[in-house]
């Protein structure tokens, strides 16, 4: 065994063989006489591996991180950071990576089932776990061989929100409102009141601008223009950017919050800082009003479909919605179809009419 130097790094470095295989590790120190002792260490816990088969052990948490960092630099990675923060919070992930089984997972399952989260949210999460878990089990970490529990995803066609419906989602979030737990409106507290108006307007702005809830949600002053109602919109899943004219009830909304802003962005958490992920009373909301299944993704859903059977082509809506493939559009093509189709008989009923059948 002996201590050497690489160019390329400051620290000492083991190297030795076992099993016939040549073994290079990073002591992670500049001092000889600590790298003496780290290569002890370091050459007792590869002969544990090698030899008698014992795996390095992790936890769950270090394994969600290990397989975000991987991501690091990607379109997709503050989606997986913002997935990893919701595992964290769902399920105790400070448990060994080894004693993680199928049934954590069905715990996760049921724990954003109880949160009100779809079949996709939900896939989305187990997808993410069982990343980490084949990353480290490459890796050589020790961990079992799991199971995701198994999520129907249904085929049925998009859903969104009629002119009804969104009337009784609005009134589930009425900042007005009164209703049995709730203080009368003059009596509630400051932060309270605060709140149920930040769901609210975030929910219409939503519907208005057909944008992803963290598009909208961590959305900057800066990036507001009421000179000349537009929003310039930071796409971070898919790494683009688009300006969004406003409707008049967000220029409203944003004209009333301006009055009001208290930090760099639209809407804030209690610390002043941007809102990131809170979406529990809104979904709560959606039940209350009968939407059980409706999530907030059914109001991008809801604003595509306006568009589309207003005329709108499905060329015209990827560009609203800031698809960088076509495909992902392509799940309003019914609904251009059916619009066309009116379009069609339209056309056969005004010819029709200036025909005299047996003149």
């Amino acid at each position: 065994m002996s201590l050497v130097k690489r160019e390329n790094s400051k620290f000492w470095y083991v190297q030795f063989q076992i099993d016939h295989r040549t073994i290079i590790r990073s002591t992670r120190t500049t001092d000889r006489k600590a790298a003496e002792q780290v290569a002890v260490k370091i050459r007792a816990e590869v002969h544990a591996e090698i030899i008698l088969g014992k795996k390095e052990q992790i936890t769950l948490e270090t394994a969600l991180r290990r397989f975000a960092n991987t991501k690091t630099g990607t379109a997709n990675y503050r989606n997986l950071v913002s997935q990893m923060r919701i595992i964290l919070a769902a399920i105790d992930c400070s448990v060994l990576l080894v004693k993680v089984t199928s049934e954590t997972l069905e715990q996760f399952r049921q724990a954003r089932l109880s949160q009100g989260c779809g079949p996709q949210t939900i896939k989305h999460g187990l997808n993410f776990l069982m990343g980490a878990i084949r990353l480290a089990r490459k890796d050589g970490f020790d961990c079992q061989q799991v199971e995701p529990p198994s999520v129907r995803i249904g085929n049925s066609r998009v859903r969104y929100l009629n002119v009804e419906e969104e009337r009784r989602l609005l009134r589930e979030l009425d900042p007005s409102r009164e209703t049995n737990g709730l203080s009368p409106e003059p009596e509630r507290r400051a932060d309270r009141q605060k709140w149920m108006q930040d769901n609210f307007d975030l929910v219409l702005m939503l519907i208005d601008t057909g944008a992803r809830y963290s598009e909208i949600a961590n959305i900057r002053w800066k990036d507001i223009d009421l000179e000349t109602g537009t929003i310039r919109l930071w796409r971070s899943k898919v790494q683009n950017e688009s300006v969004i004219f406003m409707t008049d009830r967000v220029v409203s909304i944003l004209q009333r919050r301006l009055s009001e802003r208290d930090g760099e962005t639209v809407f804030t958490n209690k610390a002043g800082d941007a809102r990131g992920y809170s979406a529990i009373a809104i979904r709560k909301a959606f039940r209350r009003a009968g939407l059980h299944d409706c999530t907030i993704h059914t109001l991008r859903h809801t604003h595509a479909t306006r568009l589309v059977q207003n005329g709108l082509t499905i060329q015209e809506v990827k560009s609203v919605l800031g698809h960088t493939d076509i495909r992902t559009t392509m799940r309003y093509a019914h609904l251009e179809q059916a619009t066309v189709t009116r379009k069609a008989r339209d056309i056969f009923n005004a010819l029709n009419r200036s025909i005299v059948i047996g003149g």
